[in-house]
């Protein structure tokens, strides 16, 4: 895998991350509401990491004064324990401190411990539960919590 880029998500990008996202959720988001993410949200800001053409993850999150909000974050299965991951959360932190946000927060399923010890890796820590936040299934979410000061 040499050529991995990660870049802003355009709207061509759409098809290739329903991929991403019927792959890794299991109430995945549609196009519409990408679409809109892309197009009427201005707090929104999108990444796709790109390999050789093909979108094998993407992230995104909102930035609102000075707090980013994660909405989501996904790689492709036979693309994941490659630390794709990781080099797209780095990148979603960094862009977050370029724009000004002070902390950074996301929910992540109470189930979900592999994505809760990467985001600690990043210096998130618990800050209290969802209770029953996914649609699907009613699970609880943890909400971590960041200062990017």
């Amino acid at each position: 895998m040499t050529k991995i880029t990660i870049r802003k998500m355009e709207i061509e990008d759409v098809p290739g991350v329903l991929e991403v996202e019927k792959s890794s959720f299991p109430v995945p988001w549609t196009s519409d509401i990408f679409y809109h993410e892309l197009t009427d949200n201005r707090h929104a800001l999108y990444f796709v990491v790109d390999y050789d053409g093909e979108v094998i993850g993407y992230a995104g999150m909102w930035i609102v004064i000075d707090e980013a909000q994660i909405t989501n974050i996904a790689i492709l299965p036979e693309y994941r324990g490659k630390k794709l991951g990781e080099q797209l959360f780095h990148h979603l932190m960094m862009t977050a401190i370029r724009v000004g946000a002070v902390q950074l927060s996301l929910e992540v399923r109470v189930s979900n411990v592999v994505a809760q010890k990467m985001y600690r890796k990043f210096g998130l820590l618990p800050g209290g539960i969802r209770k029953n936040y996914y649609t699907d299934d009613q699970e609880d979410a943890l909400v971590m919590w960041v200062s990017l000061k």
